[in-house]
C-alpha cells in the first residue's frame, strides 16, 4: 500500500536506513513449522487493492466486505483508515461496517492506520500527540471485532533516533491497546521500518505481546528518488525472515504476473516457506497494486496464485 500521494510523502519523509542485529533459528519454531498444514493459512483481503475503485468514488466503504466475499469469495477483510477517515469516533457508522460483514459472513481483522503523525518523531510533544491519534482507532478496531491496528514507524533523525523514538511511540499505544485487546502491528512500509535488522530490533526491544508486526512480501525499497524509482532495496527474503518472529497477519504483495500466473517481483512459494518456518497461522492478505490488471483481474491472480501456492505446502 503505497501508491497515492499521502503515502508516497510518508516513505519520502522516513528517510534513509541503517541498523543490524542478526536473528537466530529458533529450534522451537523449526519443529513448529514441521507440524504445519497448508490449512493453516487463510486467505484474506486488503482494502488497499481496491484504492482505485474506492478513491473514484466507485464503491463505497460500507461496500466493501460484501464486495469481498460475493465478488471474491473471501470471508476475511483487512479495512484501510484513509476510506473511512473521518469515522473512527462514528460508533453508528462503526456499527454499520460491522453489520455489513456479519450478514456476509466476513471476518474483520484488522485497520491499517495513516496519516496519524509519526510514532518515532524526535519531538516529544507530537509523538505523544501521534500516540493519542491512534486512540481512536483502536476504540473502533475493537468495536468492529479487529484483532490489530497497522501502523507505521516513522520519524526524523538517524537510525538509532528514530529506532529510540519508535520504540518508546509503540511501547506506549501498545500500553494503550493492551485494554482493548487489540495488537499494534508495523508493517515494513519505508523509510527505516524497510530495513527488517531495524524493524526486528524496534519490535524486539518493546517487547510486549501485543506489538508485532504485519510483514509485507514486496514493501522492502528503503529510499525513492524524486520519479519514484527505488534506490536502495532491503532483500525481501532477508526481511521476511527478519520479521516473521513478530508476524500476526501477513500481505502478500503483488504487482505482475508471468504468463504461468506467477508474480514477477516475489517467489511466492519462497515467501511461503519463510511464513510457514516462523510457525505463522493465520491470514494471508491479498494485496494488489498493479497497474497492467484492473484491481479486479489483479486481487482475481492474487488469490489463484495464493490458492496454488498453499495447496503445493
Amino acid at each position: 500500500m503505497k501508491t497515492n500521494t499521502t503515502r508516497r510523502n510518508f516513505i519520502k519523509q522516513s528517510g534513509l536506513l541503517t541498523g543490524s542485529l542478526a536473528i537466530a533459528s529458533s529450534p522451537l519454531l523449526s519443529a513448529c513449522a514441521k507440524t504445519m498444514k497448508a490449512t493453516d493459512f487463510k486467505i484474506s483481503l486488503a482494502q488497499w487493492s481496491l484504492h482505485k475503485t474506492l478513491f473514484a468514488g466507485e464503491m463505497d466503504n460500507l461496500d466493501f466486505a460484501k464486495v469481498a466475499k460475493n465478488d471474491f469469495g473471501i470471508s476475511a477483510v483487512e479495512y484501510v483508515s484513509q476510506f473511512f477517515k473521518d469515522k473512527a469516533k462514528d460508533k453508528a457508522y462503526i456499527n454499520q461496517m460491522k453489520q455489513v460483514a456479519e450478514d456476509n459472513g466476513v471476518k474483520s481483522l484488522l485497520i491499517m492506520i495513516d496519516g496519524e503523525g509519526e510514532l518515532g518523531d524526535n519531538d516529544l510533544t507530537k509523538r505523544n500527540q501521534a500516540v493519542e491519534n491512534h486512540y481512536k482507532w483502536i476504540e473502533a478496531a475493537q468495536q468492529l471485532g479487529c484483532h490489530s491496528i497497522r501502523v507505521n514507524a516513522a520519524g526524523d533523525g538517524t537510525a538509532e533516533e528514530v529506532q529510540q523514538n519508535a520504540i518508546e511511540g509503540l511501547r506506549s499505544l501498545a500500553t494503550f491497546a493492551k485494554d482493548y485487546d487489540i495488537n499494534v502491528l508495523v508493517e515494513n512500509h519505508g523509510g527505516f521500518s524497510s530495513n527488517g535488522k531495524w524493524l526486528n530490533k524496534v519490535i524486539s526491544t518493546v517487547d510486549m505481546n501485543n506489538c508485532g508486526t504485519l510483514p509485507d512480501f514486496g514493501n522492502f525499497c528503503i529510499t525513492r528518488d524524486e520519479n519514484w524509482n527505488c534506490l536502495e532495496d532491503y532483500d525481501r527474503y532477508q526481511g521476511m525472515k527478519d520479521i516473521m518472529p513478530f508476524a500476526k497477519g501477513v500481505s502478500a504483495k503483488s504487482h505482475d504476473f508471468d504468463e504461468e500466473g506467477n508474480e514477477i517481483h516475489s517467489d511466492f512459494a519462497k515467501m511461503l516457506k519463510i511464513v510457514k518456518s516462523a510457525g505463522f497461522k493465520g491470514y494471508i492478505g491479498v494485496e494488489y497494486e498493479g497497474k497492467k490488471l484492473s484491481e479486479y483481474d489483479g486481487i482475481k491472480a492474487t488469490k489463484a496464485l495464493l490458492d496454488k501456492t498453499i495447496a503445493s505446502l
